[in-house]
């Protein structure tokens, strides 16, 4: 069977015994310590378990999966001139450079345009749909 030792010491803690048993059974060590002196049933109760080490395999290493290919990137290329198209835009038929472009198709105006000249609200970029911007040669 296991053999078992046990270990108190005047600060008052207690190590639980480590078992060692032929059944493949894992480790497990357990500490007590009291936190105050003062009152005996405030305790501190630490446990660990050892994983079992892995089964070693014969088998061919398992096959490292290919990194996956990114997509092309959307839109126009970050820095690149772009003329707008939205009509209700302040920039209508303007130039602007495009400052980002988000690559989630998910979203509505992925495309980032900083101007020049800032509008009525002392504002400079705005976000526009793929449709709505066209490069400029």
């Amino acid at each position: 069977m296991a053999s078992c030792s046990v270990a108190s010491a005047a600060c008052g803690f207690v190590v639980a015994p480590n078992v060692n048993s032929s059944s493949g059974s894992p480790k497990i060590g357990m500490v007590f310590l009291p936190l105050n002196k003062n009152n005996r049933n405030s305790r501190l109760v630490v446990r660990a378990e050892e994983a079992a080490a892995p089964a070693a395999t014969t088998d061919a290493p398992e096959k490292v999966a290919p990194k996956a290919v990114k997509p092309p990137p959307i839109g126009p290329p970050r820095g690149s001139k772009v003329r707008i198209l939205r009509k209700e835009s302040y920039w209508y038929k303007g130039v602007g450079s495009v400052v980002a472009v988000d690559q989630d198709p998910k979203t509505r105006y992925p495309v980032v345009v900083r101007f020049n000249k800032v509008n009525y609200a002392n504002v400079s970029t705005n976000n526009y749909a793929l449709d709505e911007v066209e490069p400029v040669a």
